[in-house]
This record gives structure tokens, C-alpha cells and sequence, in this order.
């Protein structure tokens, strides 16, 4: 890793513990412009639509982040002084089954009232129609996700333990 990485990344994670809230909120602004603006270059569109762009960074700044921050406090608080890999399971299902539903249910509400300027009717019945195979899809993507991120953390470990090994050789 480059050194500039490095050194943005360790000033990211000090500000991360002296300003956890200020952070996260932050970081999910900025992470909600970046997948917007790439959502939309790779769709194809000629001309970048900057009011949804900026529509959708307000989302991460007012909501995505301070909701986020708040629902890991209190798994935090509900599972108070376990750090064990049970309890870590425990929190991820609490999550998928309570505050995550209920993000994407405000996200597509969000989407089609003030992203797209649909009536409420209209987005109600988009809800209604779509909501349960997208909650779905949501859940079959953190199953695949965690099964690759689980491979390739498996994969770097086996790689830094051979490291280890061969050092010591």
C-alpha cells in the first residue's frame, strides 16, 4: 500500500474514533455520491443529473449515517461486553432482520418521492409490487457477499501466515 494511502487511511480511522457520529456521516454522504455518480456513468447517460446526486448524498449525510451509527450503538448496548464470533452473529441477524428491511423500505420511498417526484400513490404501489423481492435479493447479495469476502479473508490469512513462516525460516 502506498504511503499516502496509508497515511489517509490512518487519519480516516483517528477521526473515526475521536468523531465517530461526524465520520460516519460523512463517509456515507460522500460513499452515497460516489455510487450515484458511478450508477450513473455506467448507465450511460450523456449528461450527469446533479440534483439526484446531491438528492442522494443528502440521504447518506441526514439518514444513511446517523441512523446507521445510532442501530450499531444499540447492538452494541443490547450485546453489551460479548465480542465473541456467536455474539458477532447474533448482531449481523438482529441487523438483517430489523434495521436493514427497514432501510431499503425508506430508501425506494425516498427514491420515488423526492429523487424521482413520484406522487405517493404511485410510489406506494411500487413499494407494495417490488419491496419483498428486493428484500429478498438484499439478503441472497449478504449471503454471497460475506461467502467471498469470507474466501478472500480466508486467502490473505493463509498468505500472511505463510509470510510469517517463511521469516522465520
Amino acid at each position: 500500500m502506498s504511503e499516502v494511502v496509508k497515511k489517509a487511511w490512518n487519519i480516516y480511522m483517528l477521526q473515526l474514533q475521536l468523531h465517530p457520529l461526524r465520520t460516519k456521516v460523512i463517509t456515507s454522504g460522500v460513499l452515497a455520491g460516489f455510487q450515484d455518480l458511478h450508477s450513473q456513468k455506467s448507465s450511460g447517460i450523456k449528461k450527469l443529473q446533479l440534483r439526484r446526486l446531491l438528492l442522494l448524498m443528502l440521504y447518506g449525510f441526514a439518514y444513511g449515517g446517523p441512523f446507521d451509527y445510532c442501530c450499531q450503538k444499540l447492538t452494541d448496548f443490547i450485546f453489551k461486553g460479548k465480542n465473541d464470533i456467536k455474539t458477532y452473529a447474533k448482531k449481523v441477524l438482529l441487523q438483517q432482520l430489523t434495521y436493514h428491511p427497514w432501510n431499503n423500505l425508506l430508501y425506494m420511498v425516498y427514491y420515488g418521492l423526492l429523487v424521482e417526484g413520484r406522487p405517493w400513490r404511485s410510489v406506494k404501489n411500487k413499494v407494495r409490487k417490488e419491496y419483498p423481492a428486493l428484500q429478498l435479493d438484499a439478503w441472497k447479495v449478504r449471503v454471497m457477499f460475506s461467502t467471498v469476502y469470507g474466501s478472500c479473508w480466508g486467502i490473505y490469512l493463509n498468505f500472511k501466515s505463510r509470510s510469517s513462516a517463511a521469516k522465520k525460516d
